[in-house]
């Protein structure tokens, strides 16, 4: 409900809507009307919901990014991430505890994107630029509201 109309409404204030949803053909063609109620939803929870659904979408992804160990690594990755489209939302920086060469490091990035092709066209844009890169999550599940 938030997605989609911009309404604050608990759960069970959105059934309406879900299900016209998850049965378009049923609706098609005629006038409908949606009573939504309810907005006592917890703010922590609101906002989960709405980042999950930016992850659902393929616009808040993230990726992992093998480069070496050593200044400026991390400064070339974010640079090629910016020029390529994304905005980097958080980084985990570690060196320790990956299953990667000694000198080298792995980065894992939440990038936000305007769009799920963005995410693809900034993985193959790392990867060409040298610094291999991977999906970790933020798949786009078809099918899902």
């Amino acid at each position: 409900m938030a997605e989609i109309e911009k309404v604050v409404s608990e759960g069970a204030g959105a059934v309406s809507l879900a299900a016209v949803l998850g049965d378009p053909a049923r609706f098609a063609g005629k006038r409908v009307g949606l009573v939504i109620s309810g907005a006592n939803i917890d703010s922590r929870m609101l906002a989960s919901v709405l980042i999950r659904g930016l992850v659902r979408s393929g616009l808040l992804v993230r990726i992992r990014v093998e480069v070496s160990d050593q200044p400026g690594s991390l400064a070339r990755v974010t640079e090629q991430v910016a020029r390529l489209g994304g905005n980097i939302v958080e980084v985990d920086h570690e060196r320790w505890f990956f299953d990667v060469p000694v000198r080298m490091t792995e980065l894992d990035l939440l990038i936000e994107v305007r769009s799920p092709d963005d995410a693809e066209r900034i993985i193959a844009g790392l990867t060409e630029r040298g610094f291999p890169a991977r999906r970790l999550s933020g798949s786009v599940l078809e099918g899902t509201v």
